[in-house]
């Protein structure tokens, strides 16, 4: 325990974090079972890489041992100049983990923040997330299933370092500090961390070190520029589409305008003719479609050669989704008996002195982020590299190994920076991944041994698959003059995501997918019979940013400000009834935003009306309040005032960016034009010019204020999102007297 602390007045889970490992810190690894440990994650980044070869040989002995992902070697690489290098165990694709990771190890070690860097890790064993155990960066979970682990390897980096310091002095570890990059010991000596580096990284890891109070922090929690900030606004940052490596050639692929479809026949001698095109190759394609790679030596020969192709399609054996009959069968399907995910006696809903009911339409949504997908393999004798933005780079290898009969061991995926993804760089079936693998290996067994970079356009991209699921939801709900629900049934018909995926075995229970249903009833504490459809069709679909929120946080802050307008209650005020005693981080997200956004006590100018929402997802709560009018029959979004809790804000410049981030994509959403449809099995948009995002005028005026708290860091990429939608519809429904039933708005 640390001395003079009085852990009773912190909260439960931060006394936790605080006082693990806490007693006294002689019980050490021994040196040669630490050195086994160390050479064996492969990737001893301590001062000196050089050490991971003589590490290899260490003789394990028995006795307690610290995990890979707990080795501070794999993680912190210190300089001799002090300058200190994190390697982050995510993707870093815009959400700021690369500086949110860095800043909570940094604090532990007390290292000189002007002198943190950081870089990206890759699929080494050492870098899976430490709660889920697999490589991934998803669901708003890189802060909060690492606080923990980042705090704890910076504070064992620090103590070898003190430990160094000890030695070379001949003094006690006791007697001695550390402050930003230096230990300072007796008679105001002073060592740099460059200077005690190699001796600290050959020194056993200790397995339990003492964490700092949270009072004692200095760089935990304070506003901080991101690490990237600099070369991406400069244009100096290489995202996995710069690669460039030696010899490398680019690939572009005809894929068939129908998901699954195959080649029926091919003319490729006026690609061939194009200069600079080196191969044209039939390559397999996901979900068994078949494609005709170009590879060439840049994108434009590529292309050339790739619009070049005469090409006629099989679609006989694959169906062909139609967006409109597929809302009918969606429709039919909804009035049948399914599986239930809440199952309240609904037998009060026909006695009911009130009651409601609403059916919401959810088209397809592309991901559509600023960097097309992209991968770089490389390919040797029984090896193989890969380049690229990856949510996932254990599962990506596995899959790369799978594709060319090699151990996953044999196979190196570097991580690459991505720009965006919104959770289109993970699907199960690791496919753009896949893909890039065949025709790196086709034109490898066409005599082109040079590494290939496979190339999406913007197109591709849009057309490729791989979609936000349509959902239509029904409900039907009884209550009484004062707002009691008195019965609430509910239907939900859309795709399962996770059927088929890795998650399936703990996401699907009884036929449900719990990706669909998550955001349902809860805060509120309705009698709700909920019944799910999941049907299958020939549309590719994955998680989208804030995944099931998407919908079903529309679905219920509508239908709760609907029921609040049609007894004459306050909104706002309704909320607060329903929370209760309970959700207390609700209340505190909305009333916040209440307060700094002056509902209810600053007159709107005419025209305007205040919107509400407040939404819990990934452990974080977001609460809107929003001003809006309609100008020439058109929804315009004026300003946005955020109330978030999500616990201790590790970088609270990072959390103001992730809700101005989320917010203008919950926006796009709400615009004509964000929807992606099909015609006879063709997806019509392709660009940004036919699918709508939010552009620099339609961007409100947006305050973010974070509700302070000690607790442990919760998810702040994706919960953002949710709310804003239905704060604007919300606001509109006042203005038009009419409720808004689907996204993207239709006013008509």
């Amino acid at each position: 325990m640390l001395p003079n602390v009085d852990y009773s007045e912190m909260p439960r889970a931060l006394q936790h974090l605080l006082t693990r490992g806490h007693a006294e810190e002689a019980a050490r690894l021994p040196r040669r079972r630490f050195l086994k440990l160390a050479g064996s994650v492969g990737l001893a980044l301590g001062a000196f890489p050089h050490l991971a070869m003589g590490q290899a040989t260490g003789n394990g002995q028995a006795g307690s041992a610290l995990k890979p992902t707990q080795q501070p070697l794999t993680f912190v690489h210190i300089a001799p100049d002090g300058e200190v290098t994190v390697v982050v165990n995510r993707l870093e694709f815009g959400q700021g983990v690369q500086t949110g990771l860095s800043m909570i190890l940094a604090e532990e070690l007390d290292a000189d923040w002007s002198l943190v860097r950081s870089r990206h890790g890759s699929n080494d064993p050492a870098y899976v997330d430490p709660f889920f155990g697999i490589h991934i960066t998803g669901g708003s979970s890189s802060v909060k299933n690492s606080f923990a682990q980042y705090r704890e390897l910076g504070a064992r980096a620090r103590a070898m370092l003190l430990g160094a310091a000890a030695v070379r002095w001949n003094v006690d570890v006791a007697a001695l500090r550390t402050e930003a990059g230096s230990v300072l010991g007796p008679g105001g000596r002073k060592l740099g961390y460059g200077e005690l580096a190699e001796a600290a990284m050959a020194l056993p890891v200790p397995e339990k070190v003492t964490l700092k109070h949270a009072k004692d922090f200095r760089i935990i929690g304070r506003p901080t520029a991101r690490l990237d900030a600099r070369a991406k606004s400069s244009g100096r940052q290489q995202f996995g589409i710069d690669v460039r490596l030696p010899g490398q050639l680019t690939a572009v692929v005809a894929r068939p305008p129908v998901f699954g479809a195959r080649l029926a026949s091919l003319d490729d001698s006026a690609a061939r003719a194009v200069k600079g095109v080196k191969a044209v190759l039939r390559v397999p394609l996901d979900r068994g479609a078949e494609g005709v790679a170009v590879i060439a030596d840049g994108y434009w020969p590529a292309k050339l050669g790739r619009d070049a192709l005469k090409l006629q399609w099989d679609t006989a054996a694959v169906e062909k989704v139609d967006s409109a009959q597929q809302l009918a069968q969606y429709r039919e399907l909804a009035a049948r008996p399914g599986p239930r995910h809440f199952d309240a006696d609904m037998a009060p809903l026909a006695a009911a002195p009130r009651q409601l009911e609403a059916e919401f339409v959810f088209p397809y949504l592309a991901h559509a982020a600023m960097e097309p997908l992209n991968c770089t393999v490389a390919l040797a004798d029984g090896r193989a590299e890969i380049w690229t933005g990856s949510q996932c780079p254990g599962v990506d290898g596995a899959a790369v190994a799978r594709v060319l009969g090699i151990k996953p061991e044999q196979v190196a995926v570097h991580v690459e920076m991505a720009g965006g993804g919104f959770g289109r760089r993970f699907s199960s079936g690791s496919d753009f991944v896949v893909e890039a693998c065949e025709i790196a290996k086709a034109a490898r067994a066409a005599g082109l041994k040079v590494p290939v970079r496979t190339l999406w356009s913007r197109e591709d991209d849009m057309r490729g698959g791989y979609y936000r699921p349509m959902h239509l939801h029904r409900a039907r709900i009884g209550f009484d003059e004062r707002g009691k629900v008195l019965a609430w049934d509910h239907v939900i018909v859309g795709q399962s995501i996770t059927t088929g995926s890795v998650f399936e075995q703990y996401q699907v229970k009884n036929g449900i997918d719990a990706t669909a249903t998550e955001g349902m009833r809860e805060p509120y504490a309705l009698p709700m019979r909920l019944t799910v459809h999941h049907p299958k069709l020939n549309v590719p679909v994955l998680w989208w940013r804030s995944v099931g929120s998407t919908h079903t946080a529309f679905v219920m802050e509508t239908l709760i400000d609907e029921i609040a307008r049609s007894t004459r209650q306050d909104p706002v005020a309704y909320r607060m009834q329903l929370f209760g005693d309970k959700h207390m981080r609700h209340r505190a997200a909305l009333q916040l935003a209440v307060d700094k956004s002056g509902y209810g006590k600053q007159p709107l100018p005419a025209g305007r009306a205040w919107g509400v929402a407040v939404h819990e997802s990934f452990s974080s709560v977001v609460a809107y309040v929003v001003e809006a009018s309609v100008r020439d029959g058109q929804p315009v979004l004026h300003r946005v005032t955020a109330g978030v809790h999500c616990n201790l804000a590790v970088n609270p410049r990072s959390v103001e960016a992730q809700i101005q981030g989320a917010a203008v994509m919950g926006l796009s959403m709400c615009l004509p034009g964000s929807a992606i449809t099909l015609k006879e099995g063709v997806v019509e948009q392709s660009n940004f010019g036919d699918f709508t995002v939010a552009r620099i005028t339609d961007i409100p005026a947006l305050e973010v204020h974070i509700v302070p708290s000690a607790e442990p860091p919760t998810g702040m990429g994706e919960p953002g999102l949710p709310p804003l939608a239905p704060a604007f519809a919300n606001a509109i429904s006042l203005l038009t007297g009419k409720p808004l039933r689907q996204l993207p708005f239709n006013l008509a």
